[in-house]
């Protein structure tokens, strides 16, 4: 599936920490035991565990890509009651310490709509009107999945939120990638449907190896086995059929896993076993970034 995925200049990956926020234990993980789950990622006693929402900054020639947004913090605080937002790093303040400004980005890519992935991308210009955060920035989605979000179905409406989606559009800051032809010569984009409708995965070339920003197909290390899919995936069997593409072709090209959601790892290495595609290495992006 990636093999005919091109090679690219040499660039910088940073990682972008936006803080984190708490789920419910038994929607993250679906139909899997809480007796099993809770081993991986300990609940509190409301039954929530904490994860995270990490974003990715791509230095690539003229171009300041960042994958995602996280939450933001525009939200009022019975929003931010629900979600329990925690952690010291914010989408600015880690932008910020990589050296940039929100002036310096020139490309947001949006892997889908939800709150916790788009929030960051709209702020607050004078406590009245939302302005895009970035704003010298193209914002990147695709049509099917904006119409989607745009129209939501009852079930996933609470996840798009207008308030961060149609600001891009009336900023005329948003583009839609067309035919899957990428805008940047830094990556390709796998497109799944579990999911949501049309979510966009960044496959980056760095270094002659592959990163695949998995988004939430696989939103933590803890989700690499087929069953362990979240209550919160629209189509959950495509969401399996997906995972088993992808981390086939991960486990065979020996390519880097990259996790949004993860609490504790950023990113991990697979091999096949006679159980199925399982962990082989877990750790920081930068443990498995050849020197």
């Amino acid at each position: 599936m990636l093999d005919e995925y091109h090679i690219l200049p040499l660039m910088n990956i940073h990682i972008i920490d936006t803080g984190f926020f708490k789920l419910d234990g038994g929607a993250m993980f679906g139909v899997v035991p809480k007796s099993l789950w809770n081993k991986q990622n300990p609940a509190d006693e409301k039954n929530l565990c904490s994860w995270a929402m990490r974003c990715l900054l791509i230095e690539d020639g003229e171009k300041l890509i960042l994958i995602d947004t996280g939450m933001g913090d525009k939200q009022d605080a019975k929003f931010f009651g629900h979600y329990d937002l925690h952690g010291d790093a914010t989408l600015i303040s880690s932008i910020q310490e990589k050296g940039f400004a929100p002036e310096d980005i020139t490309d947001v890519l949006l892997t889908h709509l939800h709150f916790d992935h788009v929030g960051g991308a709209v702020r607050f210009q004078d406590q009245s009107r939302l302005v895009p955060t970035f704003p010298n920035a193209t914002y990147w989605s695709n049509q099917a999945h904006w119409e989607w979000a745009v129209n939501p179905n009852p079930r996933e409406k609470a996840s798009f939120l207008k308030e961060n989606i149609l600001p891009l559009q009336e900023s005329g800051q948003l583009k839609f990638i067309q035919d899957n032809i990428s805008p940047f010569g830094s990556m390709d984009f796998l497109y799944v449907n579990g999911h949501t409708e049309q979510m966009m995965l960044p496959v980056i070339t760095y270094k002659d190896q592959k990163i695949i920003y998995v988004a939430d197909l696989l939103p933590s290390s803890f989700h690499i086995p087929l069953p362990w899919i979240m209550s919160y995936d629209m189509r959950p069997l495509q969401t399996m059929d997906e995972k088993q593409a992808v981390l086939k072709d991960a486990a065979d090209g020996n390519h880097i896993l990259l996790f949004e959601h993860d609490p504790i790892y950023e990113a991990a290495i697979v091999e096949q076993t006679e159980k199925g595609v399982r962990i082989k290495e877990r750790g920081k992006l930068s443990d498995f970034i050849k020197s």
